[in-house]
């Protein structure tokens, strides 16, 4: 009788854990991510329904708060659920977030291993929250999660609807006359074929640019290798997008990426989230 009731009280008491959906306005979670768990810092519109998933990838800076912040006039506007996930610098240098963890020390790494793996289960973890895992899901990632997102579109878009690279300081061109990192260069065979650079060129990708990035910044890439591809950042994405939408064309490949510009503003985060043409990154066709 005694284990009945306590089945039945632990049962009741999962159920109500299971049941809380994320809370109105700005909050915290922690999703344990298979024992490297990652705080996620949300927003949830008042007027929030059944709207999407945005979640939003921070700068080098890693001040994923401030991201939240920086997106809750995205969260109003598109009555959607945010959420930034904090990819801490220590256990998230450069090579595991700006380049996905793809390699280390020279090799590639099992596919499961790689930090774009953990974005379905960040969807999924939201979802659950939210009692309805059908909810579709947009990407939007601002400098060095720009960096992020550019480069999962190449391997590992997942079922995002859009994923939106914001003033992204290097680009991916798809060749390999440039070496991991802003090319396929270097890349096993498997990573670097045809079909991989096909796929790449038919990802959702939306280069969201602000004319005004034009001015380095300390954390600006003025390596050889990023020189090449532009003399700022605004340079590099258009000349990424043209590359890409040229070798689609030469290759009678789809091309799915679009490129939007913003008149005006620089390497500002809040701004570029803010400006009306933000609607059509992520949303237009």
């Amino acid at each position: 009788m005694y284990r009945s009731i306590l089945f039945v009280f632990t049962f009741l008491l999962m159920t109500h854990v299971h049941a809380q959906k994320l809370p109105v306005g700005a909050s915290s979670v922690v999703y344990e991510n298979h024992g490297e768990p990652l705080t996620l810092f949300t927003y949830r519109p008042p007027t929030y329904t059944d709207g999407p998933v945005v979640v939003v990838f921070h700068g080098v800076r890693r001040n994923a708060e401030d991201y939240r912040n920086f997106a809750i006039n995205m969260a109003e506007r598109f009555k959607a659920i945010v959420v930034t996930p904090l990819f801490d610098s220590l256990r998230f240098p450069s090579a595991r977030y700006q380049r996905g963890g793809l390699m280390k020390a020279k090799q590639v790494q099992p596919q499961g291993e790689w930090t774009y793996a953990m974005v379905p289960g960040i969807v999924d973890f939201i979802r659950n929250r939210e009692q309805n895992m059908s909810l579709p899901y947009y990407l939007v990632g601002h400098s060095a999660g720009g960096q992020f997102l550019v480069r999962m579109a190449a391997f590992m878009p997942g079922e995002a609807k859009r994923i939106v690279a914001c003033n992204p300081g290097s680009d991916l061109f798809p060749t390999k006359d440039q070496s991991f990192g802003y090319g396929f260069g270097g890349l096993p065979e498997t990573l670097s074929n045809d079909a991989v650079l096909k796929a790449y060129l038919a990802a959702p990708l939306t280069l969201y640019l602000g004319t005004d990035d034009i001015y380095p910044k300390p954390s600006f890439d003025d390596s050889p290798e990023g020189m090449i591809q532009g003399r700022h950042r605004l340079e590099r994405g258009r000349n990424c997008y043209a590359f890409a939408q040229s070798l689609a064309a030469k290759k009678g490949w789809a091309f799915n990426w679009r490129k939007v510009e913003t008149p005006g503003i620089g390497h500002d985060a809040a701004m570029m989230f803010a400006a009306k043409e933000t609607e059509d990154a992520i949303f237009g066709n």
